[in-house]
């Protein structure tokens, strides 16, 4: 990770986000403050990890990590706002759940979210900067958790093995099952999904 300059700025915040793409469940994100004098080895997006590295990490940063916090926007924000702005939001109460208050942050993409402090955008910033990796990671983990979670109240789905992204499979079981209160009405699959499952009803009361 060399290829960033960092800011001169004493405590640097990381955020990153974790499941724009999926069709149910919340956009969670996380802000990361490091430790320099207590340094991670192997920080990288999240996504380039296996899981058993992965939840290692997760435990070292932790446990290392000067403060952290998770952000949340919940499938019915991202209805009312749309999902762009419900990821601005949720790394806002990312940033502003922190314990300590950064004197940057550093934001995974190409926009950043309106926040008290200096911020800048960094492309590809899950591979570039150590912060947040580290956020990436937090984020990644707490979401996989939450979806291991509603796979055990909703079995017919799939969630544990598909996350909520729009596989063939889950298309298959949105087709089969409907929608749960847990999927975003605004994203089109889920929406068409109801309107077939609306229309169905409709033939079946006039038959």
């Amino acid at each position: 990770m060399n290829d960033f300059i960092y800011p001169n700025a004493a405590l640097i915040a990381g955020v990153d986000e974790v499941g724009r793409g999926p069709l149910v469940g919340a956009v969670v994100t996380a802000a990361v403050i490091l430790d320099p004098a207590n340094p991670i080895q192997g920080l990288a997006d999240s996504k380039k990890l296996s899981e058993k590295r992965r939840l290692a990490l997760y435990d070292e940063i932790v446990e290392k990590a000067l403060s952290w916090s998770l952000g949340r926007a919940e499938p019915e924000e991202i209805d009312q706002i749309n999902i762009l702005h419900a990821t601005m939001l949720a790394m806002q109460r990312a940033v502003a759940g922190l314990q300590i208050t950064p004197d940057f942050v550093l934001i995974d993409g190409n926009r950043c979210p309106a926040l008290a402090m200096p911020s800048q955008a960094v492309v590809k910033g899950d591979s570039l900067v150590r912060e947040i990796s580290a956020a990436s990671i937090i984020a990644k983990v707490t979401r996989d958790r939450e979806m291991a979670e509603l796979d055990l109240l909703y079995p017919e789905y799939g969630f544990a093995q598909h996350k909520g992204y729009p596989t063939a499979l889950h298309m298959e079981k949105l087709t089969q099952h409907g929608a749960t209160p847990h999927h975003r009405r605004s994203f089109a699959p889920v929406r068409n999904a109801l309107l077939d499952a609306e229309i169905a009803a409709t033939r079946s009361r006039t038959l």
